[in-house]
């Protein structure tokens, strides 16, 4: 196990250096950067922009430029800000809490809404409940993000039962322990169900079909014929090996997640890396997002690390081999 952990950190030495040369390239490649905005300032001096240019080290070549900033982004000094004027580490620790919780509340909030419907909607195979969870799914899943984004703002604007955005109250520093954490989860509740309703329709479907596919196995037929009870043989074996393919992608559906949380988190006023990443691209502040885009893979490596260790203590019959 030890050496299966240490064997994939390795191989994310290349992938992220990969990652970042790609990165580094495709954001040069495109028009202008942070000081062409600052140009159109007229309160400005040409004097002062150089002085920035040369501050930010954006007079170099670019490679000179991502050769500093990847040796660096090793020690964990991603550079300076260009729009905050402050170190781009201290950015992310400020965002990157508030986007791991709206990513594992949904991830959360789709498992357990997911994994119950699924169940009962294969053991009840074309019943009423099966077609109603099955409309539901597909209902779900034909609703864009930022259309379900959108009206989670018009109702909590109407009924007012929920906050507009944020992370937070403005007097959370005034409330005792227990107040914060309700305010946090009451900011999270909308946030939550916009991003996790959509993995909750894809879960479902996949879980149905994962558990027609274990009924109809052998050892299923075998464990019935030597009287098991029937509520043994789904719960106990069919359903343990029918949630395995569910635990391969966790990994994946934690980077969708992550992706999916920069759309509802701009939309939403939710100040999480989404929203910053957006902020960023928008204004050409270029370590931000290198930065941001490494973090997200790093997720992704470590949200496929995670998965596979899940799958090996769930499933006996799978050992992580040299």
């Amino acid at each position: 196990m030890a050496h299966f952990i240490f064997r994939r950190f390795l191989t994310l030495i290349p992938l992220l250096l990969a990652i970042s040369v790609l990165s580094f390239a495709l954001l040069e490649m495109a028009p202008g950067d942070y000081l062409s905005v600052l140009k159109g300032n007229r309160e400005l001096s040409p004097e002062y922009i150089d002085q920035l240019r040369k501050d930010f080290g954006l007079d170099k070549s670019y490679a000179e430029q991502f050769v500093i900033w990847f040796k660096k982004a090793i020690q964990f000094d991603f550079g300076p800000s260009f729009a905050y004027r402050m170190p781009v580490s201290e950015l992310l620790a400020q965002r990157i809490p508030a986007t791991l919780l709206l990513a594992f509340s949904s991830a959360l909030f789709a498992w357990i809404i997911a994994i119950p419907l699924g169940v009962l909607a294969a053991i009840y195979q074309n019943s009423i409940f099966d077609r109603l969870a099955s409309g539901l799914a597909f209902f779900s899943l034909s609703i864009p993000e930022f259309f379900l984004a959108l009206l989670a703002i018009f109702f909590a604007a109407q009924t007012g039962w929920f906050p507009l955005g944020g992370l937070y109250s403005a007097d959370f520093e005034f409330l005792s322990f227990s107040q914060k954490t309700i305010d946090i989860l009451h900011h999270l509740v909308l946030p939550t169900f916009v991003l996790g309703i959509g993995s909750v329709a894809s879960l479902m479907r996949l879980m149905r079909a994962n558990f027609l596919e274990e009924i109809r196995a052998n050892y299923v037929v075998t464990a019935r014929a030597k009287g098991l009870p029937n509520s043994i043989v789904m719960f106990r074996h069919v359903l343990r090996n029918a949630i395995n393919p569910l635990i391969t992608i966790l990994g994946y559906s934690i980077a969708g997640l992550l992706s999916g949380s920069l759309i509802v988190e701009t939309i939403m006023s939710y100040p999480g890396l989404g929203q910053l990443v957006y902020e960023s691209l928008l204004r050409k502040d270029l370590y931000v997002v290198m930065a941001s885009i490494l973090m997200a893979s790093v997720l992704l490596v470590f949200g496929n690390l995670v998965s596979d260790l899940l799958l090996a203590i769930c499933d006996p019959r799978i050992r992580l081999k040299r």
